[in-house]
């Protein structure tokens, strides 16, 4: 008889500690600490989540965060029921380096990898833009269009903007490195930007 009632409350025991871990690590949630650089996309990305989660979590609005900004990530394992249209269109392998977005362009509708390769200019720019800051393709069409005529290396003689974006904050770069600054600028300032 005791050794039945000992079975059963170490069983019991071992039961409520696996309950009580099985607890602790669904509840586990990261903090990060912002550094230059850095967008609430790129920080989503490293953290397997959305850009949603990690702007309703943080009280984040037109995601901007600043360098030293301490946030806290949830656990990745609740964002698949957090995922909005706008997050889940783009997907990244382990290694990441094969980066998938799909966007619904004024041009095409067109599935395009996140690579640049020379002749997508325009479905790469805009797919990378409205996966990575949320507002839509067309916007930044406009915008391109409006600031560059989508010629990738214009400078505006009068102000040193360079590029697609006319960024002051850049005077030359690949097309990934101006989508970069953009996405940056974004992060900072908003559409406001753009006098948008």
């Amino acid at each position: 008889m005791k050794k039945l009632v000992s079975t059963v409350l170490t069983t019991s025991a071992a039961a409520v500690s696996l309950l009580f871990a099985g607890v602790l690590t669904a509840n586990a949630d990261s903090t990060y600490t912002v550094k230059s650089g850095d967008s609430v996309w790129a920080i989503a990305q490293k953290f397997d989540t959305t850009i949603n989660n990690v702007e309703t979590t943080n009280n984040i609005s037109n995601h901007f965060i600043l360098p030293g900004q301490t946030l806290t990530i949830k656990d990745g394992s609740t964002s698949a029921t957090t995922t909005s249209s706008s997050d889940s269109s783009a997907s990244t392998s382990s290694s990441d380096t094969s980066t998938t977005a799909t966007t619904s362009t004024s041009d095409s509708s067109s599935s395009t990898t996140s690579t640049y390769t020379g002749s997508n200019l325009k479905s790469y720019v805009l797919s990378q833009m409205e996966s990575r800051t949320g507002v839509s393709a067309s916007t930044w069409n406009t915008i391109i269009t409006r600031e560059s005529n989508w010629e990738t290396n214009v400078v505006n003689s009068t102000s040193g903007a360079y590029g697609l974006f006319q960024n002051m904050h850049i005077s030359s770069g690949s097309v990934e490195e101006q989508v970069n600054a953009a996405v940056a600028l974004y992060d900072a300032q908003g559409m406001a930007a753009w006098a948008l």
